[in-house]
């Protein structure tokens, strides 16, 4: 999660020295320069971070979760190999371009509902040219029934409307049509908000087991605490997963993450159900300190 500034926008290619503030479908966009890096930005929608994007470095991961996700991508495959992704939620296209970036020719579909928002990104933030990534503003679940049976390799759920997830986007059904788009090996990496008691993370973990039997959860150690609201990066596949490789990433980071896996994983999930359609419920919102 990032920070906040304003104004108006610098010209593409430039320092990067005022801010770009324009209404998009889910509320009021901010690009906000990085002070930092000279064509580096942070998106915020409502005043809650998004994404955090360098034009200059796209491999440069600025967001702890996006880290996180970015040693997933990692390990997908060996290093440089194409693969074909599908991104659900995507804010300024960060994670599409780290993967375009270390994987070139990778061939990747981005589904973002905010129509608004893309020709926001796009205009401000282009894309490199000969990234192969085609952005479609659809809802997510619906993109992702558009995906062919076992086409992608990885699918990355980074979807949030006034800082929540939608519910529809939380059930064992929408996880039923992620293990129909992926290919036998391939991963899924989502990015999860959630703060004591922790039910909504707990109650993620429970669907996703009933969809993909192997597991690992990527996440702050004060988060798995309770202690504090904040991101945790669920990883499913029906491979085993690179646990030793990931664990040793995520304890070298900046801001170290710890991994759970097997049966720790269960202990942590501590007897929570699977969630259904039926039973659904958006994640719970941040509170304000969150974004301190």
């Amino acid at each position: 999660m990032g920070k906040s500034r304003s104004a108006r926008s610098a010209r593409r290619g430039q320092q990067a020295t005022a801010s770009v503030v324009q209404p998009v479908d889910g509320g009021v966009a901010e690009l906000v320069p990085d002070r930092d890096r000279a064509r580096a930005w942070t998106l915020l929608v409502d005043g809650a971070p998004q994404s955090h994007v360098d034009l200059d470095d796209p491999a440069y991961l600025g967001f702890e979760y996006q880290r996180r996700i970015g040693h997933v991508i990692d390990l997908l495959a060996p290093p440089g190999k194409p693969v074909h992704a599908v991104h659900l939620g995507g804010g300024a296209l960060t994670l599409a371009r780290y993967v375009a970036a270390t994987r070139p020719r990778s061939t990747q579909q981005v589904v973002e509902r905010d129509a608004a928002l893309v020709q926001l990104v796009r205009r401000e933030l282009p894309l490199n040219p000969g990234a192969r990534i085609r952005v479609r503003s659809a809802d997510a679940r619906d993109g992702l029934a558009k995906v062919p049976d076992g086409w992608a390799d990885l699918v990355v759920a980074d979807v949030f409307s006034g800082a929540r997830t939608p519910a529809h986007l939380t059930s064992v059904e929408f996880l039923g049509e992620v293990r129909r788009a992926l290919r036998p090996d391939g991963l899924y990496v989502a990015n999860l908000a959630d703060g004591p008691p922790l039910a909504h993370l707990r109650g993620q973990i429970a669907t996703a087991a009933a969809v993909l039997p192997e597991l690992a959860l990527v996440a702050d150690p004060a988060v798995l605490r309770g202690k504090r609201f904040g991101n945790a990066v669920l990883v499913g596949s029906a491979r085993p997963l690179p646990v030793a490789e990931l664990t040793r990433r995520a304890a070298s980071d900046p801001h170290p993450a710890r991994v759970e896996h097997g049966r720790a994983l269960t202990d942590f999930t501590g007897g929570a159900v699977p969630v259904t359609d039926a039973s659904a419920v958006a994640s719970p919102a941040p509170p304000p300190s969150a974004f301190d």
